[in-house]
């Protein structure tokens, strides 16, 4: 029996398309070559932060988003905010939680992702990051955390993200049930490939989540 429900963030309750997109104006791309190139790292199972070496060689992520931070202080960058919320989040959350179950809010953020989540005033018992934990998906260790802060069994756990690798497949290995969410470039081509099959559920909204 499924007791807590836990929520990947990026692709999952967050829509990334305004923080590629804002990424893309940065570089000096097209927005549509940023995220095809996203699209393909996907494809080949490669960091997403490869696609910034293929479009600008030499490209250093920390220099350029400390310089970022400095042109644009007071704007979003690489972050999010509610906005950025599928716009089935709050309904399927709120839906979730009249049934009872605990919800939780985990994924692999940075240390700004906290207080962004926490602003939005979602429905759920608590929200942690790999940042705040030290220690990030796909390590089991992130696992072993979800489960004692949900302080319910492994098995009572349904964890939900949209990716195989970093969501399902661990999860799983950590005797958790799983789901797997089909929306961004990792959910709609993992959930093709054979290993789709180890999720308990494939959706593609929180609002097809069982209740």
């Amino acid at each position: 029996m499924i007791r807590a429900v836990v929520f990947d963030v990026g692709e999952t309750l967050i829509d990334e398309t305004r923080i590629w997109s804002r990424w893309a104006d940065r570089l000096g791309v097209p927005r549509l070559t940023l995220l095809g190139v996203i699209g393909g790292m996907a494809a080949l199972d490669r960091p997403h932060r490869e696609a910034f070496e293929l479009l600008r060689p030499g490209f250093d992520f920390a220099a350029e988003l400390a310089a970022w931070r400095r042109d644009d202080p007071a704007g979003l960058r690489e972050n999010f905010n509610a906005d950025d919320l599928y716009p089935d989040v709050r309904p399927g959350l709120e839906r979730l939680r009249q049934a009872g179950y605990q919800l939780i809010v985990a994924g692999n953020q940075p240390p700004q992702a906290y207080d962004a989540l926490t602003a939005m005033d979602l429905p759920v018992d608590s929200i942690h990051t790999s940042d705040g934990w030290g220690v990030s998906k796909p390590d089991l260790a992130f696992f072993d955390k979800v489960a004692a802060v949900a302080g319910v069994a492994p098995a009572e756990i349904l964890y939900v993200g949209d990716r195989l690798d970093n969501d399902v497949l661990p999860a799983r290995a950590a005797a958790m049930r799983t789901a797997l969410i089909r929306r961004g470039p990792w959910g709609y081509l993992h959930s093709l490939r054979p290993e789709a099959a180890h999720a308990d559920l494939v959706v593609d909204s929180i609002l097809d989540l069982p209740v």
